[in-house]
């Protein structure tokens, strides 16, 4: 079974950073397009970075010139460098996958969310 787990949340004051990490797990074959979305409470989850299998990316305004999004293709892994933080940045951070894997016995590619980590910026 597939899994994503997302690390490096937290608390952080405005103009500061944090780095979050996502690690895919499981019988895994192949690991596609990756990204980064968050949520607040009472609005629609949100796309903040995505990046390609060939590492292409693209940013929500919001976000671009302060957050960088990366991979390790070795370590399944992607990573939110996120630098000059704002208050509005708060939320809970999901990673986004699409991974390809065997299911009973089978090569299946489908999509999966981590469980998200915390996000808060303080003033």
């Amino acid at each position: 079974q597939v899994r994503l787990e997302e690390s490096g949340g937290g608390l952080a004051q405005a103009g500061g950073s944090l780095r979050l990490s996502c690690a895919a797990s499981g019988s895994i074959i192949s690991v596609g397009d990756l990204g980064w979305y968050r949520q607040v409470p009472g609005k629609q989850r949100e796309l903040v970075a995505r990046i390609t299998s060939g590492g292409g990316t693209n940013y929500a305004d919001s976000v671009k010139g302060r957050f960088t999004i990366s991979r390790d293709n070795a370590k399944k892994s992607a990573y939110l460098q996120m630098n000059s933080l704002k208050p509005e940045d708060t939320a809970v951070y999901y990673c986004n996958a699409d991974v390809g894997a065997f299911n009973n016995g089978y090569a299946v590619t489908q999509n999966y969310w981590g469980q998200g980590t915390q996000v808060t910026v303080s003033s």
